[in-house]
């Protein structure tokens, strides 16, 4: 069932659903990360009002997230290539 938890974003509170106790670590975490960035938007660019401030944050999240999504498949691919030359090097050894 999980827990309800509130946290706080953009001096906005948020009442969440918490599945497991890892899943409230992980929506604290997230809330600590954004207030963070925003933070540090705000102290880049004063005078910029909250929107401007949340599209760069979402924009510099969506970013750091296709960065890692690529690191992410240039691993997959490595690691199957990897096993192609294991599975290769075993049939050779085997003839």
């Amino acid at each position: 069932m999980g827990q309800k938890i509130t946290i706080k974003i953009a001096e906005q509170e948020y009442v969440m659903n918490a599945p497991t106790p890892r899943d409230e670590e992980d929506i604290r975490l997230a809330a600590s990360i954004i207030n963070k960035k925003i933070n540090g938007f705000i102290a880049k660019y004063p005078g910029r009002n909250m929107v401007d401030i949340l599209s760069f944050v979402a924009l510099n999240e969506s970013i750091s997230s296709i960065s890692l999504q690529r690191k992410c498949n240039d691993i997959k691919d490595e690691a199957e290539e990897l096993q192609r030359n294991i599975e290769n090097y075993i049939n050779d050894i085997k003839k």
